[in-house]
């Protein structure tokens, strides 16, 4: 497989036509190898527009978003190099990896043991190393480390956790998808006062739920 005409046709067919448009961005998605963080049975779906699992794959969460949908939500939040981030869901470290090289500094939460320890290989083999993975609950954030200058969700949830907007330094952004299936959201906050959000919404997707944050209870007449 030519790895490198299958990456040029993922940013030109699939990412450019969605809006993705910052040039940082793009070179990014030429230098980081997308099929570094793939698991080998799928590596021949690196650059396909679809979710790839990953394994143990015991929950819907265990996945690798879009490639365009990764693109976009890079683009959205916007990092720069004096930064630091969290992300919940490190997944294979492929976000990680993208973020880091973006920001000072990436902390990522992962619940699974087995793909936090994936995540922590594949970001050493790939040369980065201003990106922690540690297994953890993601859905607290790290409030001792508090506050982050960008979250990332990566996955969706069914609203955005006040836990998570609290630690967000004022000018910070956080990313996540929101809403249930057939309409979710991609939504970006940001924290413009110490108790002042602005919140937009800015493309319609769908991403498997992250583990452990809470659902609204259902209505009852």
């Amino acid at each position: 497989m030519n790895f490198e005409q299958a990456r040029f046709n993922m940013i030109e067919q699939q990412i450019r036509p969605w809006d993705v448009l910052d040039s940082h961005v793009l070179q990014l998605l030429s230098v980081v190898k997308r099929e570094d963080f793939v698991p080998l049975a799928h590596k021949a779906l690196a650059f396909v527009d679809m979710q790839i699992p990953l394994p143990p794959h015991t929950h819907p969460s265990q996945c690798m978003l879009e490639p365009k949908v990764e693109a976009r939500i890079l683009q959205e939040v916007g990092v720069l190099k004096h930064e630091t981030v969290l992300e919940i869901g490190a997944g294979s470290g492929y976000m990680a990896a993208l973020l880091a090289h973006r920001a000072q500094r990436v902390v990522s939460l992962e619940i699974n043991p087995e793909l936090a320890r994936t995540a922590r290989g594949n970001l050493q083999r790939a040369g980065i190393y201003n990106a922690e993975v540690r297994e953890a609950d993601g859905a607290q954030g790290i409030l001792a480390e508090a506050p982050f200058d960008v979250i990332v969700l990566s996955g969706s949830v069914a609203q955005v956790p006040q836990a998570l907007l609290a630690q967000l330094k004022v000018g910070g952004r956080l990313a996540a998808i929101v809403g249930d299936d057939p309409v979710m959201r991609a939504t970006i906050v940001t924290r413009v006062g110490d108790n002042d959000w602005r919140t937009v919404q800015p493309w319609d997707t769908l991403a498997p739920r992250l583990m452990n944050f809470p659902e609204p209870s259902p209505f009852v007449f």
